[in-house]
């Protein structure tokens, strides 16, 4: 594939920006940004990439929190060496919970002059993946103008996505499992049983799975990682037709943010276990709490979504150590306002004792 492809290109399909059946259902495009017009896309790889390369030295070490906290240190001081006045509105928790990278966290070395910018992160989507050495763990992180990203609670969220080419409106979180396959099936042109569904494997699924079972489609199961998964529906080398399930609502906005430049629809709404998490939504700002978002509601104009793997993935290769202190990543970094998507293979010389 050339530099300047995508798998869109790859696979014949227009992105959604010039796609004239997409324009006509409803996908406007979006317009650019002069704020993130300041902000260089490769900038943003390059701190997702330190997230990474800090959070591989612990791949397969059985210490989730030691390769979370490596990635978070690391991301913040990459973070902190770009010319902007950045806000966290997604991150690693509330004030109080978290030391570093929290929301309402100030990051960039020009606050108070430099390009106002909402961040939504996370320096280790797959922790678990990590300790255990599994797949498709990320370094994940968007950026909007201020007001561009949903400031979600750290609650679940019910998730519903599909990639580009299929008419707006889809799919839907007030259908059955069932409709929304036979939906996704009939625009497709293929028997329901031919749909492939990407689930989190968490016990909360059981039912989930067994509507799935019953239609007869095939269900991809992963341990960690909905970010991946959801994007995963945009390319059609993974096969995967429909992401569904709940997962973390932050994780769902980063998703977001990568399918308003990829194209794709996503359907999400927040699940609430307890009258804190009640609370707690309130206080962001959040008064309906049934609501079901749209794509648009979670990341609202320009934004650029950038990711570099930890492990190898469906989306990314992980973080390879090579002879002499050298490292290399695989990346890559969209902006929903141009619609392109970049691959950026990194190749690091470390110090010995670094690497």
């Amino acid at each position: 594939m050339d530099a300047g492809d995508t798998w869109l290109d790859k696979a014949g399909i227009t992105p959604y920006r010039q796609h004239p059946t997409l324009t006509d259902r409803g996908m406007d495009m979006v317009q650019a940004s002069s704020i993130l017009d300041r902000v260089l896309v490769l900038e943003m790889v390059r701190v997702t990439e330190a997230a990474a390369i800090a959070a591989s030295r612990l791949i397969g070490r059985g210490d989730e929190k030691a390769a979370d906290a490596a990635a978070v240190e690391a991301m913040r001081l990459a973070f902190n060496d770009l010319y902007m006045d950045g806000t966290v509105v997604i991150g690693e928790g509330e004030r109080d919970e978290a030391p570093m990278l929290y929301i309402g966290e100030k990051v960039g070395n020009a606050i108070g002059k430099g390009p106002k910018i909402d961040i939504a992160l996370d320096p280790l989507e797959g922790t678990t993946i990590t300790a255990k050495a599994g797949p498709n763990a990320l370094a994940v992180l968007a950026i909007s103008e201020e007001g561009g990203l949903l400031n979600a609670p750290d609650v679940y969220m019910e998730k519903l996505a599909v990639g580009p080419g299929y008419p707006d409106g889809i799919i839907d979180l007030n259908k059955s499992v069932r409709e929304n396959v036979e939906a996704v099936a009939k625009a497709k042109g293929v028997d329901p049983h031919e749909i492939i569904v990407c689930v989190l494997d968490r016990p909360r699924h059981e039912k989930l799975i067994g509507e799935l079972r019953a239609i007869g489609c095939g269900i991809m199961l992963i341990p960690d990682g909905d970010v991946a998964g959801v994007i995963a529906t945009t390319n059609p080398e993974t096969t995967i037709d429909i992401y569904m399930g709940s997962g973390g609502a932050p994780e769902g906005v980063l998703a977001c943010a990568a399918l308003r430049c990829v194209g794709g629809q996503f359907k999400g709404k927040l699940l609430f276990r307890n009258d804190d998490e009640r609370s707690r939504a309130k206080k962001w700002g959040i008064t309906d709490l049934d609501k079901v978002y749209d794509l648009k509601e979670l990341a609202k104009g320009d934004c650029i979504f950038a990711a570099t793997g930890v492990t190898d993935g469906s989306l990314l290769a992980g973080v390879k150590r090579m002879p002499g202190g050298k490292l290399t990543t695989d990346s890559v970094v969209m902006r929903a306002s141009t619609g392109t998507v970049r691959w950026v293979k990194g190749e690091h010389r470390l110090e010995r004792k670094d690497a």
